[in-house]
């Protein structure tokens, strides 16, 4: 395809970490534009748009039979301007119609936090030039935080990452590894194939890793995924990946404007294509909604509740007994101080992300194996 020398500059920009627009990264799909992902804090993450959403109005006008770069363009504009968006979602039988504002996009690439005394969690919302090194930074400062400055083990949330500069994708995959291929790219010509390995040094320890991924799992993300778990380095957990394993070369051109062509594939350490396949996830975990409705759902009869039921005799000693526990575990919780495991609550995670409280689960069970061996 043809970038003009705006579009190049806008791609310019967006590698780097910074450009306008309503944060989401998207594609044409049967005439219409498919949302790959929404990028985290961004007009489109807040207004609630999801992976696969299919943008079929922008305003007054109807996406079908535009070009991709039209469609983009008419979602474009002056920053704190307002803009509306049709779109039709797989799990609504009505259109939604959202009402979002322009802004300029600072995308923080690396976040992190502590979900336990010693486990981390590291959520990279794209891939920019800076992206490996945040990285590095967020890990020594989980591991300073850290109770006894020790990182037992952590979460690396790839979910709707559309992916970003390969570079980055490497670096990421370096941090955990301690040598090999990470990614291999093969053209039409058997000469052309290159192959990107890792450094000595894995800034983890070996310690376990859990790789959280989704169908907004994109490009740069499918690539760290597919080559630790190819590596057998950490466990990959959620859905299915989206599937973009091509290779983009950006040619630019005299008049500030470029070119952009698919030359290559992307290839995993063992050889799997990611292309249209996707990266396939160790342990499913799909996107529940844990409702805060005590009462919701089906309540299983108890012998207690039939009719006739005996009494337990020593249930007032009981609730007593349980009582002084709950108490006892408060006072040991305001000893060791709250901000020690921000998400103790571990009904209300559930609640919040179903699957990160799976993932968290499954990372403390690899922590404790690992421990006997």
């Amino acid at each position: 395809s043809f970038l003009s020398a705006d579009e190049f500059k806008d791609m310019s920009a967006a590698t780097s970490g910074k450009f306008g627009g309503l944060g989401i990264e998207v594609q044409m799909h049967n005439g219409f534009v498919r949302v790959v992902s929404p990028i985290d804090d961004t007009p489109a993450a807040r207004a609630g748009i999801m992976p696969g959403d299919l943008i079929v109005r922008i305003d007054d006008q109807a996406v079908k039979g535009l070009e991709l770069s039209d469609a983009v363009k008419l979602m474009r504009g002056e920053p704190g301007t307002m803009i509306t968006l049709e779109i039709a979602r797989e799990t609504s039988p009505q259109p939604i119609t959202l009402e979002l504002e322009r802004a300029i996009i600072k995308v923080t690439s690396v976040r992190s936090q502590r979900l336990a005394p010693t486990l981390g969690y590291v959520r990279i919302s794209n891939f920019t030039t800076e992206t490996g090194k945040s990285l590095s930074a967020e890990i020594a400062k989980l591991k300073k935080d850290a109770q006894d400055q020790q990182l037992d083990g952590l979460i690396l949330d790839l979910r709707n990452n559309p992916g970003g500069v390969l570079d980055a994708a490497v670096q990421v995959s370096d941090v955990f590894l301690n040598d090999g291929v990470v990614v291999s790219m093969q053209g039409r010509d058997e000469r052309s194939r290159r192959e990107f390995k890792a450094s000595q040094g894995d800034e983890l320890d070996g310690k376990p890793l859990v790789v959280m991924i989704n169908a907004g799992s994109a490009s740069a993300s499918e690539i760290v995924a597919g080559a630790l778990q190819d590596r057998r380095r950490a466990v990959i957990v959620g859905t299915k990946s989206f599937g973009k394993g091509s290779v983009q070369t950006i040619m630019p051109l005299n008049n500030e404007s470029a070119i952009k062509l698919t030359t290559a594939l992307y290839y995993s350490p063992l050889g799997r294509s990611i292309q249209a396949d996707g990266i396939e996830p160790d342990v499913t975990i799909r996107p529940l909604l844990v409702s805060e409705d005590k009462n919701a759902g089906f309540a299983p009869i108890t012998e207690a509740e039939l009719r006739g039921s005996l009494r337990n005799g020593n249930k007032k000693d009981e609730e007593e007994d349980q009582d002084k526990d709950e108490d006892a575990k408060a006072d040991d919780a305001a000893a060791e101080g709250e901000d020690i495991d921000p998400f103790a609550d571990a009904e209300k995670l559930a609640e919040r992300d179903y699957a990160l409280y799976e993932a968290l689960n499954l990372l403390k069970g690899l922590v404790i194996a690992t421990s006997k061996d």
